[in-house]
């Protein structure tokens, strides 16, 4: 760990690394046309080559799925009713090899004649297979199926869920274990975690809450006592925090806090106050009754029951809408072998920090007794829990804080690409700025100064060519961080960090990022918040045709 001091939070990083009929085609040679430039199509015939160009078993897997409205058991009593993949959430796991073709049928049962989709999170697959319409595909309509059909090319910790409004933040999700046939880790087992944040059918529904933020805060009436997240410097360096004795937990975000005051306008769904040094400032929008793990208020928690000295590999996924996790497992060590799928350089941290969209593979020895698996709600006074039961003793308190929390701290940029996952070293053909923009006032978070309008997908597309080397500079110039997803790629953080396809952008600060232009089509860029990117923080990376 080199002079790292083990209670030390390493901040630098996250916010510097680096310094089925397709609606959106037109009806000519497969491409749109947009300013002069032709577009690849989801259906042209370069999509199509690269399908060809990926490495097949020829081994299928072939799944249904069918969406539907649910009660679900949360545990605890609670069992809030929702909309979930065969009546449970999280979805049943979907396991399978690389190369091996996924093919899955969903049957849309949902009511009111809700339309949905399914995008498959951080796999490189074909473009009219990636799940959003109506840019990639048309909506699948209730009552209808649509089966997307691909190959699933790369080893990794996935999961796939909706790419229609604010469907993200219902029970509509999954893990996606995409097994690696020369799995070079040794361990003992595996224990998929799964965290998410939830309101649905408990405090209202997340087109209710959508609804109640797009009016921001500018009705709000007095907002001096209110954290914008105006001083994003305190996670701007390197710099060794001692015993953590100043760090913001959380402990003002209370989350029956309101907005009450504001000519007694009540809020039911916007979250005020919610700080975190690590974000930057405003750690997140939303009040949240529940935080789960596995599908388990922590209240009730899931329970991985193993042996003492066996080693188990941990795929954790944030599959939440508008919360970062700070995740521990109370007495031990964990060592971060991958994120977002790719391998790093290998690290041994007592906590790490994961936004939403992102996934994180870790090896722990465990102990004998029972630990806490704790997902703190950064900034949000919450948390969620599970346990590991490898022997006798009680059951910890579910607002449990084991003292790895405040211990050091691990965030992706400070990782590093191991050797085989490491872009090889090529001149930037082209560089796009990505401006982060809009603010909690008004909410109206954008790229480049403009809200995406998803029913005109290719209207102000970022262009690329196949075979260029791309960066994208993202700059955040908003009070708030931002988790950055790309569809069907995967970038490197700077030139040495971990290979991702989502990544944390801080307050104020820049992340430059690389990738290969190897999957033509069109691709959305977006932030995870879901509320953020069904505002119109989003833009479409577009192939030149």
């Amino acid at each position: 760990m080199n002079s790292i001091n083990r209670r030390s939070v390493l901040l630098a990083g996250l916010g510097v690394a680096g310094t089925g009929a397709l609606a959106a085609c037109s009806s000519g040679g497969g491409s749109g046309s947009v300013g002069g430039n032709a577009l690849v199509s989801p259906t042209a015939s370069a999509v199509r080559a690269a399908d060809i160009r990926r490495k097949a078993t020829g081994r299928r897997k072939n799944i249904t799925l069918t969406a539907v409205p649910a009660m679900i058991d949360l545990g605890g009593g609670v069992m809030p009713k929702t909309w979930a993949f065969d009546g449970r959430t999280p979805g049943r796991e979907v396991r399978l090899s690389a190369g091996d073709t996924l093919v899955a049928e969903l049957s849309n049962q949902l009511p009111d004649r809700t339309t949905t989709a399914i995008h498959w999170h951080g796999i490189a697959l074909r473009n009219d297979m990636d799940g959003v319409p109506p840019a990639v595909q048309s909506a699948v309509r209730a009552g209808s199926t649509f089966t997307y059909s691909f190959i699933a090319p790369d080893p990794g910790t996935y999961f796939f869920h909706p790419h229609v409004g604010v469907q993200l933040d219902r029970g509509l999700y999954a893990p996606l274990i995409v097994e690696d046939p020369r799995e070079p880790l040794s361990y003992d087992d595996e224990w998929v975690v799964l965290l998410d944040d939830w309101l649905d059918g408990v405090t209202g529904t997340p087109d209710a809450a959508f609804t109640e933020l797009k009016h921001g805060m500018a009705d709000m009436g007095d907002m001096s006592g209110m954290n914008m997240g105006s001083d994003p410097s305190a996670s701007s360096s390197d710099h060794d925090m001692g015993d953590m004795g100043g760090m913001d937990m959380g402990s003002s975000a209370s989350p029956s806090a309101s907005a009450s005051s504001s000519g007694g306008m009540s809020k039911r769904f916007m979250l005020n106050g919610a700080t975190s040094a690590l974000l930057g400032g405003d750690a997140g929008d939303v009040k949240y009754p529940h935080h789960l793990i596995n599908g388990r208020v922590a209240a009730d928690p899931d329970v991985y029951t193993g042996k003492p000295g066996k080693k188990v590999r941990l795929r954790i996924i944030n599959a939440g809408a508008d919360t970062a996790y700070r995740v521990a497992l109370g007495g031990h060590k964990l060592t971060i072998t991958h994120t977002d799928g790719f391998p790093v350089q290998h690290q041994e941290v007592d906590a790490l920090l994961v936004g939403m969209g992102e996934r994180y593979d870790v090896l722990v020895t465990l102990g004998d007794g029972v630990f806490p698996l704790v997902a703190l709600a950064e900034g949000k006074n919450a948390n969620g829990l599970a346990l590991v039961r490898t022997g006798s003793g009680g059951k910890p308190s579910a607002t449990v804080r084991p003292k790895e929390l405040n211990g050091m701290i691990m965030t992706a940029s400070q990782l590093r690409a191991a050797d085989g996952a490491r872009l090889k070293s090529a001149k930037t053909d082209v560089t796009h700025q990505i401006k982060l923009t809009g603010n909690m006032m008004k909410y109206d978070w954008s790229i480049n100064g403009r809200a995406f309008d998803m029913a005109k997908p290719e209207a102000n597309p970022i262009v690329i060519e196949e075979g260029q080397r791309v960066r994208l500079d993202f700059v955040n110039t908003t009070e708030m961080w931002h988790p950055m997803h790309l569809h069907g790629h995967t970038y490197q953080l700077g030139t040495s960090g971990p290979r991702k396809d989502t990544a944390i952008v801080l307050p104020k600060k820049t992340v430059s990022v690389f990738l290969d232009a190897d999957n033509p089509g069109q691709w959305m860029l977006h932030c995870h918040n879901a509320y953020h990117g069904e505002t119109g923080m989003m833009a479409n990376v577009a192939y030149k045709a």
